[in-house]
């Protein structure tokens, strides 16, 4: 599967040059020319990595980023700035930036920026048993088993697909457009509303206290994350 990445950028000619190169490197782009506009994608898509520049009209590059990591965004972001002084490269850091690039930069730069991010950010394969824990849960992948506890929890098929889907991608935020898209396959009779009864049947049987929940949580306006 290829890797997603959001590229802001306002600069027309910048941003199909960049939006090719990525493309060409078999990375899959959707590109967003306002801070506003990026904000807007991000609540409804799934990115492995964010390309952000910086002079953006409306919202600028660092108000889209604290925005980001408010919303609890934990997606890498590669800023671009043709500002070269030392503070402005600090203050996108610490308003939780991953890296930056320094316009005009080689595409070899960019691209080998963007590769160490999603290298330092790829999620760990499960052990070799098929078995994950987190707390006082044991899952068997390929005995589609739950223990909690020391006893056997049950799961819907539906359920542990759910399950297993928020093991793969966890740290990951999943809106509910894709889980109903990767778990449900955009069963017709399916709608958000339906992931968000199964999240509530998991936590019932998976968390220590449903209504706080520690392991799948939500995170508002976006949609879930799994934390194990």
């Amino acid at each position: 599967m290829k890797r997603r990445v959001l590229l802001v950028e306002d600069e027309r000619t910048l941003a199909m040059a960049v939006a090719d190169r990525l493309e060409s490197e078999g990375y899959a782009v959707s590109t967003a020319s306002t801070g506003e506009a990026a904000l807007e994608t991000v609540t409804s898509e799934t990115f492995d990595l964010v390309i952000l520049d910086i002079m953006l009209p409306g919202q600028d590059g660092f108000e889209v980023c604290r925005q980001l990591r408010q919303l609890r965004f934990e997606t890498p972001i590669l800023m671009l700035t043709a500002r070269t002084t030392l503070i402005d490269k600090v203050v996108g850091l610490k308003l939780g930036a991953d890296d930056y690039v320094t316009k005009p930069f080689a595409f070899a730069e960019l691209i080998a920026r963007l590769e160490a991010l999603l290298r330092r950010t790829r999620i760990a394969p499960l052990p070799p048993k098929g078995t994950f824990r987190f707390g006082a849960v044991q899952v068997n992948i390929r005995q589609a088993e739950v223990i909690r506890n020391g006893r056997l929890v049950v799961l819907s098929r539906r359920e542990f697909k759910l399950l297993r889907h928020f093991i793969e991608h966890r740290g990951v935020i999943l809106s509910r457009e894709e889980l109903l898209q990767q778990v449900w396959e955009y069963d017709s009779q399916s709608c958000t509303r339906t992931v968000d009864i199964h999240v509530a049947w998991l936590r019932q049987k998976l968390e220590d206290n449903p209504k706080h929940p520690q392991w799948i949580q939500t995170v508002r306006g976006l949609g879930y994350k799994f934390t194990a």
